[in-house]
């Protein structure tokens, strides 16, 4: 994560040169109007399904897939909102995609990133994000709090990530969309290469850990659930019936061989039973 945030800082550094925050407010007042991420998530159990190029632990996901999910996610009834990538150095993607994957959608779109800056938040909000990721691993309560605050002034949702009961306890009190992500970001750089390596020979994600997804438990009654990382069609019954309101799913779909529409078909015909 250290690694990963170095990165991500430089970005956020270049991102500010390039477009400052009058600019931005400009493009927010011009944008589509937000799609409510939360609702998308409460009818029925479901899938957020993710646009990525690749990813760390997995590598290149399908170009073919890549290409193809937009119309395949739009088009099924199991996805009920979509996740997108927006951090070019370690997952290929840039803040560019998230407006075009809105423009091709009518679900509600999530940027996905690393976001440990208040200008990230309104970068989201001015390409059409509908909701934003907040991760716990690494901030403090005062910092989600920030954030979490700026994501509701501006209209948007806050998915908030945690892996650990002490994590979950640094969530604001008024955050009611939270995720509980199975892998653990604050690993070493040498453990995860070689569970990279192992993963890729294997076919499964190794990097994570589907006990940690127990940890619902310690999630508030009212809060919508969202089980994080790692997730197949083999382990989403589990998912659904550990009281999730929807997975997370982005490398099991987009390294499938057969396609997008046929990894979903997966999924429906696991659920069904």
């Amino acid at each position: 994560m250290d690694e990963i945030l170095i990165r991500v800082r430089k970005e956020i550094e270049a991102a500010k040169k390039e477009r400052s925050r009058d600019q931005l407010e400009v493009m927010i007042a011009n944008s589509p109007e937000i799609r409510s991420f939360g609702a998308s998530l409460n009818k029925e159990f479901g899938l957020i399904a993710e646009i990525k190029v690749r990813a760390p632990s997995r590598g290149e996901m399908r170009d073919e897939n890549v290409k193809e999910a937009p119309a395949v996610y739009e088009s099924n009834a199991l996805v009920k909102a979509i996740s997108v990538l927006t951090n070019r150095a370690d997952f290929g993607m840039s803040i560019e995609w998230l407006r075009d994957v809105k423009q091709r959608t009518t679900k509600p779109i999530l940027r996905k990133e690393f976001i440990i800056d208040p200008y990230q938040v309104w970068e989201a909000r001015a390409f059409g994000a509908d909701a934003v990721l907040l991760m716990t691993q690494k901030m403090d309560t005062d910092e989600l709090q920030q954030l979490h605050d700026l994501t509701k002034e501006l209209g948007m949702e806050a998915l908030i990530e945690s892996r650990t009961k002490g994590e979950i306890n640094k969530v604001p009190d008024d955050a009611y969309l939270q995720g509980i992500n199975t892998r653990d970001m604050l690993a070493s750089a040498s453990l995860y290469e070689d569970l990279r390596e192992s993963t890729t020979k294997s076919g499964v994600d190794l990097s994570t850990d589907m006990e940690t997804l127990e940890n619902i438990r310690f999630l508030r009654d009212h809060v919508t659930k969202v089980a994080e990382s790692g997730i197949d069609s083999s382990t989403i019954c589990r998912v659904r019936d550990l009281g999730y309101n929807a997975a997370l799913v982005g490398s099991d779909i987009l390294l499938n061989e057969k396609g997008v529409a046929a990894a979903l078909g997966l999924y429906e015909k696991a659920l069904e039973q």
